[in-house]
Order: structure tokens, then C-alpha cells, then sequence
């Protein structure tokens, strides 16, 4: 995919199950019009006086012109558009491990930080999931003799790894690299896949990188260790580490996960919280199946993020797949009542991260909403207020034929644009 950017920001939201698109062509500034836009299966141009902007579509992606309808001007974002789509399901999320009992090859645990090693050269011969949270409450159901599981907590052997919903448990007995806990927890049993072992808060259990200082997980016990999934990178040994860009290694693993238990539990809403047990943000997975296509132009509006790497370039364009979510923080006391509300709820799922990755991503959601054409940074009581959009009145639009496929607006506020459907 190329473009030539040209000072209008084109933003195309794809979505594949319902095969369709949404299109929103940037406001347009003064002296820029008129505007003529080409819609062809395979790109977007966009024409004004000041220049041209082309957006050519993936391969797997390709537009129906002449489905086109819904044209509405919104203040603030420009021209929206729907129109209808041919493009392929959504590949399968492919995980960390092939959970399987098949011999694998050697890992190597690197800090994903820094690239320090952490374990190398281990040899996985068992990959597993961790039950859910509630196996313990249903082994009733399933026994019809007391608990054979009880006070028997899941302890990885050497050649283990044990999957959490955020997290890998595995056994560092051999290992030369130990972790460096400021004390020895102490360990009670905790029927629950998001924490299989409970430990006094008193207990310092941090497992931290001896290169960059930062937290990679905790000691669950003298032999056990859980390591977060958004602090870990595992390769195999003869491959070598390639740094991954801190913000996109965090939002393609929390992608991950909530996608991953959506659809394993059919659960929708999460809670973010720390290790520490403190709830810092609420987030509601609307979809997943979104492709997200984007020429920014020259636009300055771009909110910048100084701790988090730039991205998002000016005279750019890019695709990604995404998964749009609702959020809203939980700190410094915001929200407490509706973080009260979604702990008390027993269909909401939490995933548990190192506070500090917590608040990383918080940025991280904070920046791509801002990175969204106005209109669509808020809906209901996540986030402001949504801004609202109008459709032209039959007052201020007309519509006039303008050759073969094509058609042209005008109208009072935002000028004359012409649209041609080839």
C-alpha cells in the first residue's frame, strides 16, 4: 500500500464481518475546494487545489463504489461516507506456545524492556492453560468425593510452562539467572487462574530486570515464578531478539488477551488493575475485526505523546488491525462508582499487570483516541461527550449529476465536493 499525501487526512475503518466501511475525509481548509473524490475497488483519491491524496487498499481488501450512500458533513471531522466491502475473515490469533504436549524446540525468555536474557536455552515439554478463576467452586459438580484438588496449587515442573490469562508460570530450579525477590514470599493456596497463589502483602515478591530495573513478574514460591506477558518476549534460542517498539508490544498483547477471552468466556468488559490490586482502568471490548486504513496528510492536530514512541508520522499512511474498545480511567479516584460497580459484577473479567504497565497503557489508549477523527473519540459515558453530528437538510444540500457514476454535492457550509464511483 503507497499514498501521496497531500494535506487532506483520510480515515477508512474497515470492518469484515459485516463487510462494510466507513470512510471520513478530513474538514477541508479554506481555499481548498472544491473537492473531487475518486472511489475505485482497489484506492481513494482525494483532489483539491492544493494537491492530490491517494490511498491504495490492502490486497485482501477491496471496495464496492457504487454501494456508496449515507454522505453527512460532521463540524470537526469532515465528510463521512459508508459504503459496502469485499474483504477476507480475519486471520486466527495465533499464540505465544502451540499448547500441545509435543517436545518443542529450546526458548530463550528475554526482558522485553532491554533485551536482557532472563532464561535461555529451555527446552518446553509441556505448554498448558491454567483453569479458569472458578474451576475451584465447580469441582463440587464434577467430584462425588471431597476435593482431590484442594490445597494441591499448580506448581510447574522444569520443562513446564503454565498460561494464565496474563501471565506464564514457570519452574526456575535450574536456571543460573535467578530472580532477585527483596524477601521470601510466603504462600498460601488460591483456587484461580489469575492468582493461583496468594501471598502476604508484606512479602516483597517483585521480580526485577537486573539491566533496566524493570518489574518482569513475582516469585510465586522458592521454585515458582509468574513472568507478565506484557514485560516477557520468548523466541527460540537460535533466533536472535529483535526489539519490538515498547507501545505496540503492549497493545498487541492486551489485544490478545481480551480477544482471546471473549471469545473463549464471552465476557466483554474488563477491569485493568496492578499488582497491587488497585483497579486503573475499565475497558469494554466493542469489536475485533476491524481494519483500520489512514493517510494523516499534513494534518497538525495530531495530540503528541512525548513518553511514548512517535508512530504516527505527518505525510503518512498506514494499515493495522484493530480492536475498538470503550475505556475509562480509574485514578486518582475517577470513576469509583463505576469501579465499584464493574468489581461487584461477576460477568466482568479482570487482567492483572505490573502497575506501571498499567498506567503505560492507560497513555497508550489516551493517545490513540486522540488520534481519532473527533466524532469518534467518545460514545455514551466513556470518555466526553460525543459530538454531534447533523445530516445536511434538503435547505442546504443539492445534489446534481455530474457525468457517468458520478455526482456532486453542493452545500452552504463546507463548499462543493464532487464524488465519482468508477
Amino acid at each position: 500500500m503507497a499514498a501521496a499525501a497531500a494535506g487532506t487526512r483520510v480515515f477508512l475503518e474497515v470492518r469484515r464481518r459485516l463487510q462494510s466501511a466507513l470512510l471520513i475525509l478530513g474538514e477541508p481548509k479554506e481555499g481548498s475546494m472544491p473537492v473531487d473524490i475518486s472511489i475505485a475497488p482497489r484506492s481513494l483519491r482525494v483532489k483539491t487545489p492544493e494537491g492530490c491524496t491517494e490511498l491504495r487498499l490492502p490486497a485482501e481488501v477491496s471496495l464496492v463504489p457504487s454501494s456508496c450512500r449515507g454522505l453527512q458533513y460532521v463540524p470537526g471531522d469532515g465528510l463521512h461516507l459508508r459504503l459496502q466491502v469485499r474483504a477476507e475473515s480475519d486471520a486466527k490469533l495465533i499464540s505465544m506456545f502451540n499448547q500441545s504436549s509435543e517436545a518443542q524446540g529450546c526458548c530463550t525468555f528475554y526482558c522485553q524492556s532491554c533485551g536482557e536474557v532472563v532464561i535461555r536455552d529451555r527446552k518446553l515439554l509441556r505448554v498448558l492453560a491454567l483453569p479458569s478463576e472458578n474451576w475451584g467452586a465447580l469441582v463440587e459438580e464434577w467430584c462425588c468425593h471431597p476435593d482431590p484438588f484442594a490445597n494441591k496449587p499448580l506448581h510447574p515442573q522444569e520443562n513446564d510452562c503454565f498460561i494464565g490469562d496474563s501471565f506464564f508460570l514457570v519452574n526456575l530450579r535450574s536456571d543460573l539467572w535467578q530472580p532477585r525477590p527483596e524477601s521470601a514470599p510466603v504462600e498460601t493456596h488460591c483456587p484461580s487462574s489469575e492468582n493461583h497463589f496468594k501471598l502476604k502483602p508484606k512479602a516483597n515478591t517483585k521480580v526485577i530486570c537486573k539491566r533496566c530495573k524493570v518489574m518482569l513478574g513475582e516469585t510465586m514460591s522458592s521454585e515458582t515464578t509468574k513472568f507478565y506477558m506484557t514485560e516477557i518476549i520468548i523466541q527460540p534460542s537460535e533466533r536472535n531478539f529483535s526489539i519490538i517498539p515498547r507501545s505496540r508490544f503492549v497493545q498487541n498483547v492486551v489485544a490478545q488477551c481480551l480477544v482471546e477471552l471473549s471469545a473463549a468466556r464471552s465476557t466483554f468488559r474488563f477491569t485493568i488493575q496492578g499488582h497491587d490490586g488497585k483497579a486503573y482502568i475499565l475497558l469494554w471490548l466493542l469489536n475485533s475485526d476491524s481494519l483500520v486504513i489512514e493517510s494523516l496528510g499534513s494534518s497538525k492536530s495530531i495530540k503528541k505523546f512525548p513518553l511514548l514512541e512517535d508512530s504516527l508520522k505527518e505525510d503518512s499512511s498506514s494499515a493495522w488491525n484493530a480492536v475498538k474498545v470503550l475505556y475509562q480511567p480509574c485514578i486518582k479516584n475517577r470513576n469509583e462508582k463505576l469501579s465499584s460497580a464493574w468489581e461487584s459484577d461477576i460477568s466482568i473479567h479482570s487482567l492483572t499487570l505490573p502497575s506501571a504497565t498499567c498506567l503505560e497503557l492507560l497513555l497508550i489508549l489516551s493517545r490513540n483516541n486522540a488520534t481519532l477523527p473527533p466524532s469518534l473519540r467518545s460514545m455514551n459515558s466513556f470518555q466526553a461527550p460525543i459530538t454531534e453530528s447533523h445530516r445536511l437538510s434538503h435547505e442546504q444540500q443539492k445534489f446534481i449529476p455530474h457525468g457517468p457514476g458520478g455526482w456532486e454535492v453542493q452545500d452552504q457550509g463546507i463548499g462543493r465536493v464532487r464524488m465519482w464511483c468508477s
